[in-house]
């Protein structure tokens, strides 16, 4: 099956018409359907087939201390200025990595590791070499495994790039989200200009191989002019990646959102109006939609993978590796096997508890089905490649021995029909094909095949636009 270039073309009427809450699609089933009641055989059950496979590795680490709060901030984090909290928070991961390593084969190569947060520069240089040592000590990893970092600009300087870089790191992210000083001001992140560029500049000096910017929409006081301006500025960065996220106000779910002034947020059309514009600019400027809210260089590895049809996704997002078991790390971090999917406990004292009495520090955990596995296939095909062979997904399942594609995801089928009419997508005998006017809707799209969906509060879930 042949792959195109992904372009977009911008319908406002669609827009605002599927404009509604979704899940993101990270995993499927979406991380909602986690819950308490699992039993943690089940997780050491998938590290077992994992080390028969021999299934490669991904590990992320969650560095879950902030200084400040950031208003706008969805992620798991603990704020406080007292650098001593990391000190235990250390210990007990360093017990947690070692935890792991005893049930997973030391010969299964690791082709990816992340660290977020939070904070991950929150750490000084003496604790990310010690983590960083701890890891590497019980995991074997690829000679050419993308090793990436998220660092917060306001806690950086030269020499601690540099020392990123030297240690191994290869591949980092920083939150930009908006140039504009008033809106900075209004979501607690003031980061100026010179600050910005001298960053990059230190990391174009280090030799990092990727660089990944963040952006928001949608925050107080930004404007189309406003902007405008962060989006040409963004550009004159030049990162290889470039993430526009649409600022999703829940204040019921975090609750420090309410310090943002909502009458200053912009209005439905006026946040249409500004991601249109961002998605003409930097396809203009030579960026390459890869679906959602990601842009990359047409030589970046995202964008290379998503033309050659080898494009993924997982709880981290979008990636080249297809696959490989994620294996979290830390306070709340989420563990991905194949059929198994655990978060690990989200307060740092029930995280402690668990260590010490020698379990895994799991809190909720779910075991896919196989119709769960199908489900997540024909999900995660639309979402990375926009398109799905029928005869591809009949062959890999053997649902014609039984029954084909069609009669497989009749109910979905249903919803295909509806979404064909308005023009999202175009079916045939053979394949679902994403049109550019359903590129922006992808999450809806997949939505269609999502059984676990209609159980949910619709306000689980952020807008899809």
């Amino acid at each position: 099956m042949s792959f195109s270039l992904p372009t977009v073309q911008f319908d406002p009427t669609l827009l605002r018409k599927y404009d509604q809450p979704v899940p993101r699609y990270t995993s499927y089933p979406p991380a909602t359907e986690l819950k308490t009641e699992f039993d943690q055989v089940n997780f050491r059950a998938g590290i077992a087939v994992g080390n028969y496979k021999k299934t490669p590795l991904s590990l992320y680490c969650h560095i879950p201390f902030c200084e400040t709060p950031c208003y706008f901030c969805g992620c798991n984090t603990v704020i406080t200025q007292r650098k001593e909290f990391a000190v235990p928070y250390l210990d007990y991961t360093a017990r947690h990595i070692r935890q792991m390593a005893e049930l997973i084969d030391n010969q299964r190569p690791v082709d990816q590791m992340h660290w977020g947060g939070g904070t991950p520069n929150y750490l000084s240089l003496n604790q990310i070499e010690r983590l960083w040592t701890t890891i590497n000590e019980h995991f074997r990893f690829a000679p050419d495994a993308e090793i990436s970092i998220e660092v917060n600009p306001r806690y950086l300087d030269r020499n601690y790039v540099l020392f990123l870089k030297d240690l191994g790191f290869n591949r980092i992210s920083f939150g930009l989200q908006d140039f504009n000083p008033q809106v900075q001001e209004a979501v607690n992140r003031i980061q100026s200009e010179t600050l910005l560029f001298n960053v990059m500049e230190w990391i174009r000096e280090a030799g990092f191989e990727s660089v990944n910017v963040d952006l928001i929409y949608g925050l107080p006081f930004q404007t189309l002019n406003t902007y405008r301006d962060t989006i040409n500025k963004t550009i004159q960065l030049d990162p290889d990646r470039i993430a526009v996220f649409n600022f999703a106000y829940v204040p019921w779910i975090k609750p420090v959102q309410r310090r943002i002034p909502q009458e200053a947020l912009p209005k439905a059309s006026e946040k249409l109006d500004i991601l249109q514009m961002a998605i003409e600019q930097l396809g203009q400027n030579g960026y390459q939609f890869i679906g959602m809210d990601h842009f990359a260089k047409p030589n970046d590895e995202l964008a290379i993978a998503q033309r050659e049809g080898q494009l993924h996704r997982n709880f981290q997002g979008y990636t080249t590796k297809p696959e490989s078991d994620l294996i979290g790390f830390g306070v709340t971090s989420i563990s991905m096997l194949h059929d198994v999917y655990v978060q690990n406990h989200k307060r740092l004292k029930d995280f402690y508890q668990a260590i010490e009495r020698g379990i895994l520090p799991i809190e909720r955990g779910v075991s896919l089905s196989q119709d769960d596995v199908i489900r997540r296939t024909a999900i995660m095909e639309l979402m990375c490649q926009f398109q799905l062979s029928k005869d591809d997904f009949e062959e890999k399942y053997h649902l014609s021995f039984d029954q084909d594609f069609d009669e497989y995801f009749a109910a979905a089928r249903y919803e295909l029909k509806k979404l064909e009419a308005d023009g999202l997508l175009r079916l045939s005998h053979n394949c679902i094909q994403v049109t550019p006017a359903g590129r922006l809707l992808i999450r809806n799209i997949a939505a269609a095949f999502d059984t676990y969906l209609h159980k949910k509060a619709m306000n689980t879930f952020s807008k899809a636009i």
